[in-house]
């Protein structure tokens, strides 16, 4: 077989994967998936149920809520109250990419998504398998990462299946993922930013982005 038709065929088992895969986040599933940083265990972040399952999985304190995916600015306003100006420097920056926001969210988004403050942590992916996950499902999904709660994350899905086994049907793989702390996680309070945690994304290139040059924690 020619390497033009290997190559085909390897683009039509992928498609079929992912759709495959998005069915199963419509029927309220459990998947784990590559994001740009670790893999991670994706559900339907707006079906109460399918969430309630990812925190299962993870042995999760339901306190500690989840991160989403979201496909693009209309998605991400459908979550959201606001955008404050400083939010809006970080996204032209760093989205696509490994930089989870916290914004307030709005008054009908699931519990287990929220902080304490009523927060929901969104960023887009530039992932290619985990930007079409969310395409094909048109719902953000869930991004916590693909381990049971103080394990360490899985960069494989080896890892994940040695995690998971048979209570997660679905696994894409996409191969050894190289990060090591996963995505920075920041919210805006008066002005600033706020590291939750850093990531990916460090503190000096936060920094570039704050008018004043402070981020604090």
């Amino acid at each position: 077989m020619s390497k033009h038709r290997t190559e085909n065929f390897k683009r039509k088992d992928r498609k079929l994967e992912i759709l495959a895969a998005a069915a199963a986040l419509q029927r309220g599933e459990v998947i784990v998936y590559p994001t740009e940083t670790l893999y991670g265990l994706g559900a339907d972040a707006l079906n109460v149920a399918a969430v309630e399952k990812v925190l299962q999985l993870k042995g999760r304190d339901p306190n500690n809520p989840i991160p989403v995916l979201v496909a693009d600015r209309t998605m991400l306003d459908s979550l959201v109250a606001e955008v404050p100006a400083l939010a809006e420097k970080l996204i032209a920056r760093f989205w696509p990419g490994p930089l989870t926001i916290v914004f307030a969210a709005r008054k009908d988004i699931p519990r287990p998504l929220l902080n304490r403050a009523g927060g929901i942590g969104v960023r887009i992916s530039n992932q290619p398998i985990a930007v079409q996950l969310v395409k094909s499902l048109g719902r953000p999904i869930t991004a916590t990462s693909a381990n049971p709660s103080g394990k360490p994350p899985a960069r494989t899905v080896d890892e994940a299946k040695k995690y998971f086994a048979a209570r997660i049907e679905s696994y894409i793989n996409g191969g050894e993922l190289a990060s090591r702390t996963g995505s920075t996680v920041v919210e805006i309070i008066a002005n600033r930013i706020r590291i939750i945690r850093e990531g990916e994304i460090t503190r000096e290139q936060l920094q570039w982005i704050s008018e004043d040059g402070a981020v604090i924690r």
